[in-house]
């Protein structure tokens, strides 16, 4: 089949001068998304901070305090709301988040003799919340109380070395920002894309374009490759902005990533122009589009683990394009790219772009007929 490259172009110039004029289409295709990267970047976080913890101990108990003091100079515990009387007290109430109960007679007194035994009372109605409170009040007291005993006490019978790789300062924007980079991507290209078709419907100028000399292929080729490279340049300005504002790095190849983009961007077009295929105005064309956002957004792994969900939604999740390409990125960022995962993940995300895109392709001949 022929294609007429004259009229591809001729929709190319129309899309981009048909965004480029509007202000606000502007500022939704350039500003937005940093403002989105930056947003969620600080406010997403699977770390847990400022937690509320009252320690109760004797007043004359000077190792007490210093751990006290250790543990509230750690940016994790702050000290409670207010004052209460009993551990009970704290926790109904919600002023503290744990209550740590010191020894009796004295911490120094207690780790002398080999029995200091430090109580903890943790609210978990939070079971994640409550682990992480755990896991970071037993390492600071473990590492206050090792620089307290003897040196002849110091001698464990095994020796870890534990090195942390990719991520060495387990800083979450690392894990966080590429997600939240294929977040922005899917959300800018599926609602333009989707709202393209749509405008023209809603404006009485789909008709024309009907009724044009030009074939239903060409259609959706010009309007599909000016947010094609929309979202590939929007790709690379959220990239920027992850390396620029969160120091995110990117440790494999540009080319690779940008390749990648271009599959993924392609596949998120081609559910956008299905669904303007379905919408009959712009409002239904951005109803659609955030029914299918969300869901993929939750099942893709970007702030979930996928390992976590039941059997039957895990297998759903499969079914969504954002879980592959938010394994490449991350991949790619931090990593270096792995050839294997990569190409693979590319592979089957050639298959939903050929399969969303076909299905657009005869709901869009249906809309002619």
């Amino acid at each position: 089949m022929n294609i007429d490259f004259r009229v591809i172009i001729g929709f190319f110039k129309k899309e981009w001068a048909q965004v480029l004029r509007d202000p606000v289409m502007r500022v939704f295709l350039l500003a937005v998304p940093i403002v989105q990267l930056t947003m969620f970047g600080y406010a997403i976080s699977n770390e847990f901070k400022n937690l509320k913890l009252a320690v109760m101990f004797e007043p004359g108990d000077a190792m007490a305090r210093q751990l006290t003091e250790r543990l509230y100079s750690s940016n994790w515990f702050v000290r409670p709301t207010s004052l209460k009387n009993t551990p009970i007290d704290y926790l109904r109430s919600g002023a503290a988040d744990a209550v740590a109960l010191m020894p009796t007679g004295g911490l120094t007194k207690a780790l002398g003799r080999n029995e200091a035994r430090i109580q903890l009372l943790i609210d978990a109605q939070n079971t994640t919340k409550a682990r992480a409170l755990e896991n970071y009040f037993t390492a600071i007291t473990r590492q206050f109380t090792a620089e307290k005993l003897p040196q002849q006490q110091l001698l464990p019978p095994l020796v870890f070395d534990i090195r942390v790789l990719y991520n060495p300062t387990m800083e979450t924007s690392y894990f966080m920002v590429p997600g939240i980079i294929v977040m922005i991507m899917c959300i800018t290209t599926v609602m333009l894309s989707s709202m393209s078709l749509a405008r023209e419907k809603e404006l009485g100028t789909f008709e024309t374009i009907i009724a044009a000399p030009v074939r239903p292929l060409e259609i959706i080729l010009g309007k599909s490759i000016p947010f094609i490279v929309m979202g590939v340049v929007n790709a690379l300005l959220v990239t920027a902005g992850g390396f620029v504002i969160f120091g995110v790095p990117l440790r494999g190849s540009l080319f690779l990533l940008i390749l990648a983009a271009f599959v993924f961007v392609s596949t998120a077009v081609g559910v956008g122009i299905l669904i303007s295929t379905i919408a009959k105005n712009q409002q239904q064309a951005m109803m659609g589009s955030f029914l299918f956002i969300f869901p993929a957004v939750l099942l893709s792994g970007i702030m979930f683990p996928i390992e976590n969900m039941p059997p039957l939604i895990r297998n759903i999740a499969h079914l969504d394009p954002l879980t592959y390409f938010v394994q490449i990125i991350r991949n790619i960022m931090l990593k270096g790219a792995n050839p294997r995962l990569v190409w693979t993940n590319i592979a089957i995300t050639l298959v939903f772009f050929t399969a969303v895109t076909a299905f657009a392709s005869l709901r869009f001949r249906d809309t002619l007929d």
